[in-house]
Parts: C-alpha cells; sequence; structure tokens
C-alpha cells in the first residue's frame, strides 16, 4: 500500500483537500484528483509549457511540480480566467484575433500572457515573444497570439490612463 500524505490547495478560490500519492504530479492532481482538464499535459519534462498555471501569481509548470509542494498554495488555472460565458480580456483576445488553432498549446499560453501582462510592460512584439518563448505551438506560427497579448496589453495601458 502507498503512503499518502494529506494536502489543502486553494484551486480557482475553492479550497480542497485531499490525499495524495508523495510522486502524484501537480498537473495530474489537477487533472485527474480535481478534473480540471485544461490544464493540459505535454512533454512532461516542462519544455512545452502546456501545463502552465499560476502558483502563488507566479507561471509554473504543472508537470515539474508535485501536489505535496502545493500543499496551503493558491493556485490559479486556465478555467480560474473567465468561462464560456463570460471570457476575460485574453480569452476574448485570443478568440477576436484567432490566436489558437489546435488549442492544445492555449491554456498554457493564456496562463503565460496572464502572469506576463501582469509583471512586465511588453513594450514591442519582440518582449512578447521573447516572454512566450518558453511555450510551444505548433500551428499558429505565433504572429495572432502576440497580437492578442497586445491588444490586451494595449486595453490595460488605457485603463491605466
Amino acid at each position: 500500500m502507498s503512503e499518502t500524505h494529506d494536502i489543502t490547495v486553494t484551486v480557482n478560490g475553492v479550497n480542497y483537500r485531499r490525499q495524495v500519492e508523495p510522486r502524484t504530479l501537480l498537473s495530474d492532481f489537477l487533472r485527474h484528483t480535481l478534473g480540471l482538464t485544461g490544464t493540459h499535459v505535454g512533454c512532461e519534462h516542462g519544455i512545452c509549457g502546456a501545463c502552465t498555471i499560476m502558483v502563488e501569481g507566479d507561471s509554473v509548470r504543472a508537470c515539474l511540480m508535485l501536489a505535496v509542494q502545493a500543499d496551503g498554495l493558491q493556485i490559479r488555472t486556465v478555467e480560474g480566467l473567465g468561462s464560456v460565458e463570460n471570457l476575460n480580456p485574453l480569452q476574448q483576445a485570443f478568440q477576436d484575433c484567432h490566436a489558437l488553432q489546435c488549442g492544445f498549446c492555449t491554456p498554457g499560453m493564456l496562463m503565460t500572457s496572464t502572469d506576463m501582462l501582469q509583471k512586465y510592460p511588453l513594450a514591442t512584439d519582440g518582449k512578447i515573444r521573447e516572454c512566450l518563448s518558453g511555450n510551444l505551438c505548433r500551428c499558429t506560427g505565433y504572429t495572432n497570439i502576440v497580437k492578442a497579448v497586445r491588444v490586451v496589453r494595449d486595453l490595460n495601458s488605457e485603463v491605466s490612463k
């Protein structure tokens, strides 16, 4: 019988207390234990960025973190950004700018973009591309993703004036 640990996490504002095996990846915990399948698992080595979530306000690769390491922490997944009925501005910009094709990378792109929009000025498209460089997309060529981030960046700068 495997050893388990009790953990308590807050995910998208909801508190959860669960038992997990010490080897359970946070990505697997979110997907299989909590049913939050928006966090995609691609490479399982932290290279593709599909599993990017926010932990305590910072973007993190969920496939590189153990669920026991998240004990007591605040987590935000793509499900916490908005809903189908009420997209947040970044999700709306991705839709309006056609910044997705197959959609596999989209949750990670959204979470990385959310983090970078909160932390960096992103003055140029080159800076946006640099910040997105850890997220791989095989379909879009990134042009429309950069455009969507630029739309939200410009919207945020108008709001702050």
